[in-house]
């Protein structure tokens, strides 16, 4: 591989370099097993929520999740469809229909392969905490909202993209309420609630689905034919599925296959044309996926890391991410990334390579092929419950509550400012205002660090002796457009005395381009009234940038020093070389 290009399959090489035996590989099919049977539901789930067959998901966490996996840079990552993506790709299932979704995803992958080859995996670090608690706390919301009318058996037709207006429509129609639905939702939920409390090592999703199955199963046997026609909605009533000429309800019974994504309903439930306008249309939804991905991808390496001492590849990363998103789409997969969740639980469950991730694909796999029948037996109400879960635990309601409790004032405003426009508009909008946001918070705290003040000669033995027409100024912090002129207008001088000035800039880390230009501005008001500076302490690198900019040595006007002792030793000598001197 070329040496300027990031190396793949960074975490599989690393498990491998430090020895995997036998012993590895048993702990990575128990966790992978486990992780399995968390993702079946999770991935049907999910791809509802998104608005697609439930399939959908589990081919993403079937294809994405092991291609993630065996080529990207974090060892315990485990990749699929995910909660934040249901905000971003919900509007696009509405607009464009599945075969846009599955384009928007592929265009989202090329984008994140290049994010990990031009090596911008670092660049995580530049998003605010604030900014992610905020956004990701509304897709919690926006996530729980669209799950109300599966959890109630509201009649309340597509809901659109906007959650004030899907929220209106819920009201309308709670005089349809099932009971029955109800029912179901609430008993689900609160078997996946109490069962982690029985410490059986057995996933409280799979536990809450099944007995949630079994119960509406009952419920429609015992219904089916009454008066009232009431039964509770399964997968298998909703949806249905036609593939290799044969057709049936719920879940296809078969393993992903190679389709093409533009030959897809779109929405209007005719295959759609590729076409030059549509990928211009979804050039936007592809670079907010891929934002998404990336920063949900990384986060979670980042926890994995915390949780097992280990360290990740974030350009390797991106780019399984990248390589996921191109080929799962390929295979009827929508968007995927790394799951928080999915991945703590692997790493609890023994993990101990990428092994385990390709693992739970293969159970989704068979789950898929196996056990499609009773898959579709399961509830909507009790996968709304799962998703209500699911939104609880991604709002990190404490640190939410913490964070508006304690934090200083920008950093709240921040915090609700992303949550108000991720809930009221979308997530793209609340990660760029936030993002900005936080840069102008950060600049004005940065300004307020950067002081000039006038120096007493006589306070500092470096400096003692010095005659009053020199001048002493010191200048602490970064030099930048948010501050240049403030701390260099100080030294735009009225005292007629003064002949000579001494800038100490020991303390000066780093100058912009507006900060050059604001010094070369004093230079020359300085030159043209006949006084002299001299610049002490400044790094190599900003005198190499100010001579290119003009500001170059001049004898008895402007010149350089490395500390204080010598620009005195200048400072005196000059001033002895022009003597009377005197300006208007």
């Amino acid at each position: 591989m070329s040496p300027n290009l990031p190396a793949i399959a960074t975490g599989l090489r690393a498990a491998w370099r430090e020895g995997y035996g036998l012993a590895d590989l048993r702990k990575d099919v128990m966790a992978g097993l486990t992780v399995g049977t968390v993702a079946v539901p999770l991935s049907m789930a999910l791809a509802i929520a998104t608005g697609v067959p439930p399939q959908h998901g589990l081919y993403t966490a079937i294809v994405a999740g092991a291609i993630i996996a065996l080529t990207g840079g974090a060892r315990f990552n485990v990749s699929g469809p995910t909660a934040a993506f249901v905000v971003i790709l919900f509007p696009i299932v509405q607009q464009y229909g599945l075969g846009g979704l599955l384009i928007a995803s592929m265009m989202a992958g090329i984008i994140l392969v290049a994010l990990g080859v031009t090596r911008m995996g670092r660049l995580i670090v530049f998003v605010p905490y604030p900014v992610v608690l905020g956004f990701t706390a509304g897709i919690a919301v926006v996530i729980a909202g669209l799950q109300i009318p599966d959890f109630l058996g509201l009649n309340v037709g597509q809901l659109g993209e906007h959650f004030v207006d899907n929220l209106g429509r819920i009201v309308i129609s709670l005089p349809t309420l099932n009971p029955f639905e109800l029912g179901i939702g609430v008993f689900t939920l609160a078997v996946m609630l109490l069962w982690p409390r029985l410490h059986v090592p057995i996933p409280a999703p799979l536990i809450g689905l099944v007995v949630g199955a079994i119960a509406a199963y009952g419920v429609n046997q015992w219904f089916s034919g009454s008066e009232t026609g009431t039964t509770v909605e399964t997968i298998a009533s909703r949806f249905t599925w036609e593939a290799h000429g044969a057709t049936g309800s719920g879940i296809p019974p078969i393993a992903p296959t190679l389709m093409a994504p533009w030959l897809l309903p779109g929405p209007s439930g005719e295959p759609l044309e590729l076409s030059f306008e549509l990928i211009r249309a979804l050039l936007g939804p592809a670079f907010a996926i891929a934002m998404l991905g990336a920063i949900e991808s990384l986060l979670c390496a980042v926890v994995s890391d915390g949780l097992t001492k280990t360290r990740h590849d974030p350009n390797a990363e991106l780019i399984g991410q990248g390589l996921g998103n191109i080929v799962a789409p390929l295979f009827g997969g929508i968007s995927a990334t790394a799951a928080i969740a999915r991945t703590a639980t692997n790493i609890r469950s023994g993990a101990c390579s990428p092994i385990a991730a390709v693992v739970h694909a293969i159970v989704v796999l068979l789950a898929v092929v196996a056990l499609a029948g009773l898959l579709g037996l399961v509830p909507m109400a009790a996968l709304a419950a799962l998703l209500f879960i699911v939104a609880w635990n991604m709002s990190e309601a404490r640190h939410f509550l913490h964070t508006l409790r304690s934090a200083p004032a920008g950093d709240v405003a921040i915090l609700v400012t992303c949550f108000s426009l991720t809930v009221l508009f979308d997530m793209v909008l609340a990660v760029a205002v936030g993002i900005g946001l936080a840069a102008a918070l950060f600049i004005r705290r940065m300004a307020l660090l950067t002081q000039t003040y006038r120096i007493d000669a006589e306070s500092r033995p470096a400096i003692n002796g010095l005659p009053p027409e020199v001048a002493v100024y010191d200048i602490n912090g970064p030099l930048f457009f948010g501050v240049a002129e403030k701390a260099l207008s100080a030294l735009h001088l009225v005292d007629p005395k003064v002949q000579s000035v001494i800038l100490d800039m020991q303390d000066v880390p780093s100058m912009d381009g507006t900060a050059v230009v604001a010094l070369k501005s004093l230079v020359d008001e300085m030159n043209r009234t006949g006084v002299a500076l001299i610049l002490v302490g400044l790094p190599t690198r900003i005198i190499v940038k100010l001579r290119r900019s003009g500001i170059r040595k001049t004898t008895g006007l402007l010149t350089y020093c490395r500390d204080l002792p010598r620009a005195r030793s200048m400072a005196l000598r000059w001033q002895e070389n022009k003597p009377g001197i005197s300006r208007k």
